[in-house]
C-alpha cells in the first residue's frame, strides 16, 4: 500500500511537471526555441497573482484570469522584441538571450520584493490541504489532482487547437517549413507571436500551480525549468501528450526515490533523465549506422 501510495502521489505531481512544461513544450515544437527564461516567467505570473491576492483581496483563481491575458500580452511582446531577432543570428542567439532574460527577471524580482518566500495557499482556503480518503489510510489531494486535471485538459486543448482549428493548421505549417508557409500566404512571424502568447498563457497557468502549492521566491525559477526541462525530454521534445508521459514518469521516479531514501527525491529524477538521454543517443546512433551500412551496400 505504501508503494502505491508514493505512486499514485508521483503521477499527481507529475500533473504539476506537465502543467510547468507545457508551455516549454509548445514553444520548441513551433519555433525550435528552449526558453531558458521559462521557469522565471512562471514566477512572474505568480507574483502577479500574489499582488492581485495581498494588495486587492481577490481571489487566485479569479486573479489568474487577468494573469492569462497579461501573460499572453508578455508573450507576443517577447516574441516580437527579443526571440524574432534573436532567431535570425543563429541557434544559439536565442539560448543565449533567454539565458539573459532570465537573469534579468529573477534579479528584478529580488530587488522590487526582497528574498522572502511567499505562497498562495493562504488564500486557498482549505483546498490547499483537503483530501479525499479512497481507501483506508490512502489519501488523494484535492488540489493536487486539480492540477493534474488542469494539466490534462490544457494539453487536450491545445493539442486539439492545432489539429482542428485554421490557428492550429497555420502553426503546424510554419513550424514545418515557415519560407513554404509564407509562400502561400501565412505571416510567419504574426503565427509566432500568437504561439508564444500562447504558451506564455499556459505559464500563466503553471505560476498559480506553483503559488497554490508551494512556496516561491524570486530565485525559483531556475529550478521550476529544470523540471520542464527534463519532463519535455523524457517525454519527447515537442510532443504535447509526450510532456504530459515526461512529468509523470519523472514525478513517480522522484516519489519514488524519496521513498527508497530522503536524498532520493531529486537524484532518482535526474537519473531517470539522464537514462532517457543515453537510450536516445544510443538508439539514434544504431539507426544512423544502419542507415549507413544500407546506403554503402552494393548495387
Amino acid at each position: 500500500m505504501i508503494w502505491l501510495g508514493q505512486i499514485v502521489q508521483g503521477v499527481l505531481l507529475g500533473g504539476y511537471y506537465a502543467l510547468l512544461a507545457c508551455g516549454l513544450s509548445f514553444m520548441f515544437g513551433v519555433m525550435g526555441i528552449i526558453n531558458l527564461a521559462h521557469g522565471s516567467l512562471a514566477v512572474v505570473a505568480a507574483f502577479l497573482i500574489w499582488i492581485a491576492a495581498e494588495h486587492a483581496g481577490i481571489h487566485p483563481f479569479v486573479a489568474l484570469l487577468g494573469a492569462v491575458p497579461a501573460m499572453g500580452a508578455l508573450g507576443w511582446l517577447l516574441q516580437r522584441v527579443v526571440l524574432d531577432r534573436s532567431v535570425r543570428s543563429g541557434v544559439l542567439v536565442p539560448i543565449l538571450s533567454t539565458f539573459g532574460l532570465a537573469v534579468l527577471i529573477d534579479n528584478s524580482l529580488f530587488a522590487g520584493f526582497g528574498a522572502d518566500t511567499r505562497s498562495l495557499a493562504p488564500y486557498i482556503d482549505t483546498l490547499a490541504f483537503d483530501s479525499w480518503e479512497l481507501l483506508p489510510n490512502f489519501f488523494v489531494g484535492q488540489l493536487a489532482l486539480l492540477i493534474l486535471v488542469v494539466a490534462v485538459v490544457l494539453l487536450g486543448g491545445l493539442h486539439a487547437l492545432l489539429r482542428v482549428t485554421a490557428l492550429g493548421r497555420r502553426i503546424r505549417a510554419v513550424a514545418e517549413d515557415p519560407d513554404t508557409a509564407q509562400l502561400v500566404g501565412v505571416n510567419a512571424p504574426a503565427v509566432y507571436a500568437i504561439a508564444a502568447a500562447i504558451s506564455m498563457m499556459t505559464v500563466a497557468v503553471a505560476g498559480a500551480a506553483l503559488a497554490v502549492r508551494s512556496t516561491f521566491d524570486p530565485y525559483t525559477g531556475p529550478q521550476q525549468l529544470i523540471f520542464a526541462f527534463e519532463a519535455v525530454v523524457i517525454g519527447g521534445a515537442g510532443s504535447l501528450w509526450g510532456t504530459l508521459v515526461g512529468g509523470i514518469t519523472l514525478g513517480v521516479a522522484q516519489s519514488l526515490g524519496a521513498q527508497i531514501n530522503p536524498q532520493g527525491f531529486l537524484i532518482a529524477g535526474h537519473a531517470v533523465f539522464l537514462g532517457v538521454l543515453v537510450v536516445r543517443q544510443r538508439i539514434g546512433s544504431d539507426v544512423l549506422a544502419l542507415i549507413r551500412s544500407w546506403r554503402a551496400r552494393p548495387t
